[in-house]
């Protein structure tokens, strides 16, 4: 086999090395090319406009190879100063061949091309892949994170528009809109209070059974459930003292609107039904009339007192007016008319948090029954031999069902979550700062969870941005060390006869 034909194999780790083994370069190498660098900064310094030499001089390493590339082209711009013998006067040539026969000199351009082909292929390279890498990671994260920001805010807003069907508001501004609904509870409430005619079958089965089980213990059953059905939603006075009163002054009901009032006007509410006439007051202000003549204003005249015995006088009508004034009864004619039912009293009994948590008391009571009842007859057969029951005039599964289903009707419309919602807001102010900031915080979560996703996508888009600046970078670099790779090859080969030279583990093996 010719000499000539065999290769010769490289490490690309000990190729620094096989150099100074062979001595083809010096171990003091480093020190030489010290002024080599000094003389390529100065010889930049001035350099001709022309677009290879700009593609040679940015982003990359000057070295031997691209020297020669420059004298090549400085042998175009420079022409005009060849003299007779072949020789350029120019300033720019002569400075660059000085370099090129610097790098020449104990073969300087083969050892720095060589470390250069290793830090490229061991670091820069692999560095630049990983730094791709980690901007493509990041790419991902920063999507994820978007898409969960994203998806999080969906599910905020879908809880707050959730939560504004429920109370049946739009959420622009949720105090006043919350204050506008409660006008609606007494509509509401009233067609609750109608709608409590079908228990009646019910109550009265339980009440039987009662009356069967207790006998002379029995006592009146759900007395105010049996109220409202059949008298309705009246108010607690009517409730309590078993006639309607001459008029409802309700406690006036206080809610901030804070910067949600409009027109600044005072945020206090009142829902009651009657205004108070005072008549009509034409006396100057600290003046009283109370007559029609022409006496002053200052006279008073008590009528015939002074002139009736003390014995004619009958205090009993004073005394039944104070015990009834103490009772929370105020009488404004004699006999059974009835009084101003204030506070309270002045409230449905669907309406006052008292009253209405003992109806719906008895109604899961009522329900209570009606479902052991309907579970007794179903299982009748299993439990005649000492059930007392069967004595009880019997109901069909059918109408039990029927009473049954009325009970769970009208307890969940009772129970709503939109009138236990407008039921706290309107006998607890707290309840409605706490409804309030609760709505208003997903709101806010909203706000921040779209400048998370912005952010994201920012955060993303400059990832993005990173990753597309460095793979023309690396794709740069890898053409050029390739090019560094073959130079280094084709040198050492003509060193040794045109032996052909590998360098392994190379850019060839990326």
């Amino acid at each position: 086999m010719d000499e000539s034909n065999i290769p010769i194999d490289i490490n690309i780790g000990k190729l620094q090395d096989w150099l100074v083994s062979r001595r083809h370069v010096n171990k003091e190498w480093q020190k030489s090319i010290i002024a080599v660098r000094e003389r390529i900064n100065n010889a930049i310094q001035d350099m001709p406009a022309h677009d290879d030499i700009a593609a040679l001089l940015s982003g990359s390493y000057i070295n031997y190879f691209h020297c020669l590339k420059i004298i090549d082209i400085l042998k175009e711009t420079e022409k005009d100063t060849k003299n007779l013998f072949g020789r350029y006067g120019s300033k720019r040539m002569k400075d660059w061949q000085d370099v090129v026969k610097s790098y020449e000199k104990e073969n300087l351009y083969l050892a720095e091309a060589a470390q250069m082909l290793v830090r490229n292929i061991n670091y820069e390279i692999p560095s630049l892949k990983k730094q791709i890498v980690k901007e493509e990671q990041l790419q991902a994260e920063w999507d994820k994170k978007q898409s969960d920001y994203l998806k999080n805010e969906a599910s905020s807003k879908t809880e707050f528009h959730n939560l504004c069907k429920q109370l049946g508001i739009q959420g622009d501004r949720i105090k006043k809109e919350l204050v506008d609904r409660l006008q609606e509870l007494p509509g509401i409430y009233e067609k609750i209070g109608k709608s409590l005619k079908p228990l009646l079958p019910g109550i009265e089965l339980y009440s039987a059974f009662t009356q069967y089980i207790l006998g002379n213990k029995a006592t009146e059953v759900l007395p105010l459930l049996q109220y409202v059905v059949e008298h309705g939603n009246t108010t607690v006075y009517e409730w309590r003292y078993g006639e309607p009163p001459l008029s409802i002054e309700p406690d006036p009901i206080h809610i901030e609107l804070d910067d949600e009032e409009d027109n600044g006007a005072g945020d206090q509410i009142d829902f009651g039904e009657n205004e108070i006439d005072f008549g009509s007051i034409e006396a100057p202000a600290g003046e009283i009339n109370f007559g029609d003549g022409d006496a002053e204003a200052a006279d008073i005249d008590w009528g015939n007192i002074g002139d009736a015995p003390a014995a004619d006088i009958d205090l009993s009508a004073d005394i039944a007016a104070v015990s009834l004034e103490e009772s929370g009864i105020v009488v404004e004619e004699q006999g059974l008319a009835g009084g101003v039912a204030r506070g309270r009293d002045a409230l449905t009994l669907l309406d006052n948090p008292t009253t209405r948590n003992q109806l719906i008391d008895q109604l899961v009571e009522l329900e209570s029954f009606l479902k052991m009842r309907l579970y007794e007859t179903n299982t009748s057969s299993e439990i005649a031999s000492f059930s007392l029951i069967q004595q009880l005039p019997t109901e069909s599964t059918a109408a039990l069902a029927a009473m049954l289903d009325a009970v769970q009707v009208v307890t969940a419309s009772l129970t709503t979550p939109e009138i236990n919602h407008l039921h706290n807001v309107k006998h607890s102010p707290r309840y409605v700062d706490v409804l309030t900031a609760q709505l208003k915080q997903k709101l806010t979560l909203c706000d921040k969870l779209s400048r998370l996703a912005a952010r994201a996508a920012d955060h993303r888009q400059a990832a993005v941005a990173r990753a597309a600046d460095l793979r023309p970078l690396l794709a740069r670099i890898i053409e050029r060390t390739k090019e560094l790779q073959a130079h280094i090859e084709n040198d050492i080969s003509k060193k040794y006869k045109g032996r052909p030279v590998n360098i392994i583990g190379g850019v060839k093996f990326l």
